[in-house]
């Protein structure tokens, strides 16, 4: 067990740059202020980062320790919980920043008018399909909403390629026609 003298010793000689008197600090509080850390942060991985990061900060601020009658732990705990309580608040602030940024991100889904359009639009759409003729509409339905090839087409309605191919431009002639005087 080490006295509080020993530990008082070895953060003076810290100060003046000894790595033996750090290792021996170490050793002697490491297992202490790892509970503050992880009843702080309650996560064991960030707990371990936590009390390496308040080591350095120790180590750096050694000199910064004075002798006051208290107890050298009171100040390492002190060191070790407010960094400790540091790494809560940036998590903090790195989840309501994202939180803030998600409020800026736009909606991708359309909006009410543009769903009336669309609806508008649908209605015209099926209606100028209907003025097809069926096998012409269902060539077309295939071949643009489904990815129907011009093959698969001549295969499925059993006529040559180069039909299908008048049946669509024709269709599509028709539809774009249909639409412009609806609109």
């Amino acid at each position: 067990m080490t006295s509080l003298t020993d530990i008082e010793d070895m953060i003076a000689r810290m100060a003046i740059g000894d790595r033996a008197a750090f290792d021996g600090l170490y050793a002697a509080t490491s297992a202490k202020l790892f509970g503050v850390c992880l009843r702080v942060l309650g996560n064991r991985t960030e707990a371990e980062d936590a009390l390496q990061e308040a080591f350095v900060k120790i180590w750096r601020n050694a000199d910064r320790y004075r002798v006051n009658g208290l107890s050298p732990m009171t100040w390492l705990i002190t060191v070790t919980r407010n960094h400790s309580v540091d790494r809560v608040r940036a998590r903090k602030s790195k989840m309501n920043a994202g939180m803030d940024e998600a409020a800026d991100v736009a909606d991708a889904a359309p909006g009410p008018e543009a769903l009336a359009i669309a609806a508008s639009d649908r209605g015209r759409i099926v209606d100028c399909m209907a003025q097809l003729d069926p096998d012409k509409a269902g060539a077309v339905r295939r071949a643009y909403l489904e990815g129907e090839t011009y093959q698969e087409l001549a295969d499925h309605y059993d006529v040559p390629l180069n039909t299908v191919r008048t049946w669509l431009r024709r269709s599509l002639l028709k539809l774009r026609e249909c639409l412009s005087h609806d609109g």
